[in-house]
């Protein structure tokens, strides 16, 4: 696969930070940003990298050359093939892509070059050739949904809809956002170029890759959301650049990449996320606890990953509807992202042992699996972000959840009163969050 590296931008948002060298050049732990990027594609055998170079393009091709000579500044290679489109006038984020149209010949990796990232490529790459779509957009939530663009997809992860900043948004929605990895076939250039002549008379010179060529994708069936909690951050300004410093001086980067085993502390969701109403089947009755959001950032920063694992028998009740208990997600997600922090991951089970309630969607009334006190949502988990459950925490307020956990082979925490064999008890989620962490300090002091 070839990756193309689009480095042309002037990075005016972030250049307070270094005002005399490209965005891609700015250092982070003594390193460009654009190196790690190089470094991460060639561990994974992307020897093929194409970067499309404007402002200060000198400084770039100075540092990398070719790939395989003896770089001017550096005196080492990179040892991968490096090649150029350097535009002679700005042709937005994305006109040099038209440029380099017959060098394109099958699938390639697109890369903002203000991101830095760690992600198992070839985990991606094959999700994006089961779909047999055109673009895969690479997905994650972020702490900052509320200014950035919204992704929406149905269950098998199609796009559906595309909202940019400044579009109108729904009151409560999914924290999901395009982390600036893209795999694109380059039919998608073919089909943006005939619109775009179709609109304007000719090819604009100036073409934005989100506006121009991806969003009007979205709702066609043939773009796709790859999402992952794999790290990628863009540090397109200077609070995120000096965020993208500090997850590198503490390993988080790295860590993160689903090549290696992850772990997550588990979160039930009423009594330990939201106040405990019974059966939750109004969303004006989802009320975080005090404390929630705080307890989820220190997760978030930690290293572990947030995923909330509930059981939801009000669908087989007949008492909610499947989009009706989304919405309550959306709103639980939306809450938390105003507050600048997320969820990685969300699992729910719809079913329910017993028959006889009026309304109730049989189909749903078995005896499952993934029901808590049975570890089948957590297994799920454990084989989507490759989550070692030994190292692992489950809390909730409830005897299943301790049950679910102990079956999974996690450690577990009991918001309230009770015994059943939990490794600790605790009054609310913060208290759980601030003793998990703080074992997690001592053991690796």
């Amino acid at each position: 696969m070839t990756a193309v590296i689009m480095a042309g931008g002037k990075g005016t948002r972030i250049s307070t930070v270094a005002p005399d060298i490209p965005k891609p050049m700015i250092p982070v732990e003594g390193k460009p940003v654009m190196e790690y990027q190089i470094e991460n594609l060639k561990a994974q055998g992307i020897s093929d990298i194409v970067i499309t170079v404007s402002h200060k393009k000198e400084v770039i091709m100075d540092y990398f050359g070719d790939g395989k000579k003896l770089s001017r500044v550096t005196g080492r290679p990179f040892d991968v093939n490096i090649s150029y489109y350097e535009e002679d006038k700005p042709l937005g984020n994305a006109g040099a892509l038209f440029r380099l149209r017959d060098r394109l010949n099958r699938d390639f990796l697109l890369v903002n070059a203000d991101v830095i990232f760690d992600i198992d490529v070839e985990k991606f790459a094959a999700f994006h050739k089961s779909t047999g779509g055109l673009v895969t957009l690479f997905t994650h939530p972020n702490n900052h949904p509320y200014d950035s663009g919204l992704i929406f997809a149905d269950k098998d992860k199609t796009i559906t809809a595309w909202l940019s900043r400044e579009d109108g948004r729904p009151k409560y929605y999914k924290n999901r956002v395009n982390a600036g990895l893209h795999i694109v076939a380059p039919k998608v250039l073919d089909i943006a170029r005939e619109r775009l002549i179709k609109e304007y008379g000719h090819l604009p010179e100036k073409i934005d890759l989100d506006r121009d060529i991806l969003k009007p994708l979205a709702g066609t069936g043939s773009m796709y959301c790859y999402d992952s909690c794999e790290y990628v951050r863009d540090m397109g300004t200077p609070q995120r650049y000096e965020q993208v410093c500090r997850d590198m001086e503490l390993g988080y980067i790295g860590r993160k990449n689903f090549r290696k085993k992850q772990k997550a502390i588990f979160l039930d969701r009423d009594g330990t996320i939201n106040k405990e109403v019974g059966f939750l089947n109004d969303i004006d009755q989802f009320e975080l606890l005090p404390g929630v959001g705080d307890a989820i950032g220190k997760i978030n920063q930690s290293g572990y990953l947030a995923i909330v694992i509930t059981n939801q028998p009000v669908i087989a009740r007949g008492e909610l509807s499947c989009e009706g208990l989304e919405e309550i997600h959306n709103k639980m997600e939306t809450l938390l992202g105003e507050e600048g922090v997320y969820l990685d991951g969300l699992y729910y089970c719809p079913h329910h042992p017993h028959s006889g309630y009026e309304g109730e969607a049989r189909e749903l009334k078995i005896d499952c699996d993934c029901r808590k006190p049975k570890p089948g949502m957590l297994y799920v988990a454990a084989e989507e972000f490759h989550i070692d459950l030994k190292d692992s925490w489950m809390v909730g307020d409830r005897e299943q959840d301790i049950a679910a956990g102990k079956n999974a082979g996690c450690k577990t925490v009991l918001i309230g009163k009770g015994s059943f064999g939990q490794d600790m008890s605790v009054t609310s989620l913060p208290k759980a969050v601030q003793m998990i962490l703080g074992g997690e300090k001592g053991k690796n002091a």
